[in-house]
């Protein structure tokens, strides 16, 4: 009974700390990184000190803690969701087990969606290696890492990402625990810009974790998907007639060109077939070579249909992953795709109504995680209006 006693006011004065860190976010942006230190010693005393003390506490049965652990545990995991620095619980892969609130306003993604998919599809590409690389190192027992990366979303912007190792209980692999903190706002006045380069970009004005001020270009991002988002919405409801084949063409026109540079559309029940595939001005070679395709010859779309879940890849891992043509050449080359959303529309009963797969090519942006999250809602509302009968 003593040792519960001691955890519980080892617990309680983590607690209280925990309440004097989230005090401190209104600090000043450059007094910050001590915060984020204070955070990150924080959270190792979690693992280090209190997780094991748990652990050894349940071992001991119902002369231990009894339903009072299952209390201290579910503490835990709300104390983890209201740290006030972004933070996202990782495995070596990158993969993302959890992410509390303050992550998930900082990265402007849902917890939900993110939960399941590689932390590096929120960075930017050329940050990606290096932190995969990083978290194996960490994974692996080779001590905490720290580096600078940059969003996806907001690229302008640099931010702190410091690892550390955590072995979760029961586990047999170590998982990385992942902070992330922006570096501080550049002076205005300094023209080399936040890099120390010549005219690199100006900082988005992202004042605090969990409490950032949208810059105007992410604001003008946000405004055109939630444009897009609408668009669907009236064409999917605007016309209730049509078969499937047709309400998939519909759906692609509104995709076409502000979206997606190609959009190819596979729908039917039972099997699948190709019926709208829309392309650049002036490939209409290509694009009637991608028409004649059998889907079920497409590695992406198979997948999407077994699998049941998006794929985003930037660039595109297999150039045969979308199939060749009839002379034997790799779709994915021959439209110069620089980046794929394929996405699988899913009835309620688990078969799929049609899979949707968009192409950008050339010097047009690689689609983002945000786009993919826009596109993961407008795919859902296809679903339903597939689902109705014809």
């Amino acid at each position: 009974m003593a040792q519960t006693d001691e955890f519980g006011e080892e617990l309680a004065d983590f607690v209280r700390r925990v309440a004097e860190l989230k005090a401190a976010r209104s600090v000043p942006a450059p007094e910050l990184p001590t915060v984020l230190d204070a955070a990150i010693f924080e959270l190792d005393h979690v693992a280090e000190q209190l997780w094991p003390a748990f652990q050894r506490l349940s071992a001991a049965g119902p002369s231990g803690i009894g339903s009072v652990d299952r209390q201290e545990q579910q503490l835990l995991k709300a104390l983890f969701q209201r740290v006030p620095v972004p933070v996202v619980l990782v495995d070596r892969e990158t993969v993302v087990r959890r992410m509390n609130f303050a992550a998930t306003s900082f990265t402007g993604v849902r917890a939900g969606y993110a939960t399941g998919r590689p932390l590096t599809g929120f960075l930017a590409h050329a940050d990606r290696a290096a932190f995969r690389s990083q978290a194996a190192a960490v994974a692996r027992g080779e001590g905490d890492r720290g580096m600078t990366v940059r969003l996806q979303q907001e690229p302008s912007v640099p931010v702190r990402a410091t690892l550390t190792g955590l072995r979760p209980s029961g586990e047999p692999r170590t998982a990385v625990l992942v902070a992330l903190q922006p570096v501080g706002d550049p002076d205005p006045a300094d023209a080399s810009g936040p890099s120390g380069l010549p005219g690199a970009p100006e900082s988005s004005g992202r004042s605090a974790p969990g409490r950032a001020a949208p810059s105007l270009s992410a604001t003008t991002r946000h405004a055109a998907l939630m444009d897009l988002v609408d668009a669907m919405g009236t064409v999917l409801l605007g016309d209730p007639g049509g078969d499937r084949p047709a309400v998939m063409g519909r759906a692609a026109a509104v995709l076409h060109g502000r979206f997606a540079d190609w959009v190819v559309a596979d729908a039917g029940a039972g099997g699948l077939s190709r019926t709208t595939v829309l392309g650049p001005p002036g490939r209409d070679e290509e694009a009637a070579a991608v028409a004649a395709q059998d889907p079920a010859a497409c590695p992406l779309v198979a997948e999407a249909v077994r699998g049941g879940s998006t794929a985003l890849q930037v660039p595109p891992e297999d150039p045969d992953a979308f199939g060749r043509d009839a002379t034997g050449a790799p779709v994915l080359v021959r439209a110069d795709v620089t980046s794929l959303l394929c996405v699988p529309l899913m009835g309620a009963s688990g078969a799929a109504h049609g899979v949707l797969t968009l192409f950008r090519s050339g010097g047009r942006p690689a689609f983002s995680m945000a786009e993919a999250q826009a596109m993961d809602l407008m795919s859902r509302h296809l679903a339903l209006r597939l689902a109705w009968p014809d």
